[in-house]
């Protein structure tokens, strides 16, 4: 499948990578049709997705059977009255009916906007409200459908509620022969719109990110050449499907090129559960954000049985190169580190030619052209909007042109870039401290402080200095152990460790302790709050 959209396989090395791969991008091209209807067609006993849950109930299913489900959901999706263009958000946790819904979606011409299980009634109603959504489509959770409920009176586009026993019994109704002929639906893809986030920035309220049917296609490389996947490959990724990184890890590419999708359905992280998962369905590629090594690595790794794992890949936020050097020495694997937005898929990554720079975020996708200007990551648009790259902000063209303009689209995040041409990770531009003259990016120094063995998260800031413009502020989770060693003799052993690390001008002047710190729904800590308090 992998070869009828790229202009070769494989690549002698990352130079060849950069110079020589094009993706072939075929007009109306629709995912749920040229992708899984098609494995379905060619290999329809190929198991596509493993889904298992906390109670050991598990699912297997083949192309065929995706195909089989998606058409009757999308048959019945439109016998309800949803049709081409209509928003339908997806609030199903990490249930399996979410990949045939979506499938369904795609096939029906709907716009899908997969949301967060942890999301409000009041964030309900402001979705709802800003996008039009006419229908959701749920897990059966008390908590969501309460909020649901909740938010309704206040959505007058939202016209109907679906949830996975609705959907099941789709699963279980086929349409005749007769009905299903009669429901065929027009075959939309390309630059239609086929999907859209609300973004959890880490200030503001959530843009909405608008994608078109290509979107998927770009996720090729995702999957092929940054989780080096082939279709023997049994993948994992560690994502609520309320989140971009569910599809940049279980969904577009993975199948793509043919990989199987394991999803491991659970309430509760319990790192142990999962490395008992991994073992037990022989995983052989994992991709997780930097917080869930965070806990891998405090566990006896050699405890379990990983030998079919060879791929280990990050994204979400910075990787400290602590605990990358930490879970190399347990397992043998160096954990590769990927770049993107919700606005992108993978711009910056370390593929499978390249060497591992602990704490760097790799070399430049070969589809966007990426130039660094005033040490912003931004993307050349000049000649054309490269396959992957978001069509806008919805409904909010304002917004669009603040961060793409002149010909470039403005990331918001900041780098430097070595001899070799590695990508390392500054911050996000509001989060630059200018101190004396300096420019101080936190993840710096935020290294610095977790390399220290008290330390379990931390956060640096500028605060307002009348001499020095801004100073250093960090403020720091400690391991439970630690606590009761909080002193003045403390705070300066954190920062004598700091200074060893890295410039004395970058130790942080002020130094405050937390049980935690404020993140966005989907995890990322939230520098602006903590400024703002």
């Amino acid at each position: 499948m992998l070869e009828r959209y790229v202009n070769r396989l494989d690549f002698e090395s990352m130079s060849d990578f950069e110079q020589n791969f094009k993706i072939n991008v075929p007009d109306n091209f629709n995912f749920a049709y040229d992708i899984v209807d098609q494995w379905a067609k060619e290999a329809p006993e190929k198991i596509a997705l493993i889904w298992t849950n906390e109670k050991g109930t598990e699912r297997v299913f083949t192309f065929s059977d995706l195909k089989t489900i998606s058409d009757n959901y999308a048959y019945h999706l439109k016998k309800s009255g949803i049709k081409h263009g209509d928003k339908v958000m997806l609030i199903m946790k990490r249930r399996y009916q979410f990949w045939p819904a979506i499938l369904a979606l795609h096939k029906i011409g709907a716009v899908a906007i997969p949301a967060s299980f942890l999301l409000t009634s009041g964030d309900i109603i402001y979705r709802c409200q800003c996008a039009s959504i006419k229908a959701i489509i749920c897990c059966k959770d008390d908590k969501i459908m309460n909020n649901i409920a909740k938010a309704a009176p206040s959505c007058p586009t939202l016209k109907q509620t679906i949830t996975t026993d609705t959907l099941d019994s789709f699963e279980n109704n086929p349409p005749s022969e007769e009905d299903a002929t009669l429901s065929s639906t027009e075959h939309f893809g390309g630059k239609d719109p086929m999907i859209m986030y609300f973004t959890s920035g880490t200030s503001g309220e959530p843009k909405m990110v608008l994608h078109d049917y290509n979107y998927a296609l770009a996720h090729l490389v995702t999957a092929a050449y940054w989780h080096n996947l082939s279709p023997e490959s049994i993948h994992l990724t560690i994502a609520d499907t309320g989140w971009g990184k569910a599809v940049w890890g279980k969904l577009y590419g993975q199948w793509i090129v043919g990989a199987a999708v394991f999803v491991y359905d659970y309430n509760r992280f319990l790192p142990s559960d999962m490395l008992h998962k991994m073992e037990h369905y022989n995983i052989t590629s994992f991709c997780a954000p930097p917080t869930v090594y965070r806990y891998l690595v405090r566990e006896n790794l050699q405890k379990f049985d990983l030998s079919k794992l060879k791929y280990v890949t990050t994204a979400g936020e910075a990787l400290n190169p602590t605990i990358s050097n930490k879970f190399y020495t347990q397992t043998g694997l160096r954990i590769r580190e990927g770049f993107g937005q919700t606005e992108t898929t993978c711009i910056i990554g370390t593929y499978k030619w390249m060497d591992v720079k602990p704490g760097s975020m790799g070399k430049a996708n070969p589809v966007y052209d990426i130039k660094l200007i005033d040490g912003e990551i931004c993307i050349n648009t000049e000649k054309h909007r490269p396959i992957g790259l978001f069509l806008g902000y919805y409904n909010n063209e304002e917004l669009t042109n603040q961060v793409w303009h002149d010909g470039y689209y403005h990331t918001g995040d900041m780098a430097n870039v070595d001899e070799d041409g590695y990508f390392w990770y500054i911050g996000r531009k509001d989060d630059i401290i200018k101190s004396c003259g300096y420019r101080i990016g936190p993840f710096e120094v935020e290294n610095a402080l977790m390399s220290h063995p008290a330390v379990v998260e931390c956060a640096v800031t500028g605060i307002e200095d009348e001499q020095r413009g801004q100073i250093v502020k960090a403020t720091v989770v400690l391991a439970n152990s630690w606590k009761d060693h909080i002193s003045n003799k403390f705070v300066k052993e954190l920062k004598d460790h700091v200074k060893k690390m890295t410039a004395e001008y970058k130790v942080p002047r002020i130094i405050e302790f937390v049980d935690t710190l404020p993140k966005t729904l989907s995890g990322k800590i939230q520098h602006a709050k903590i400024r703002a308090k």
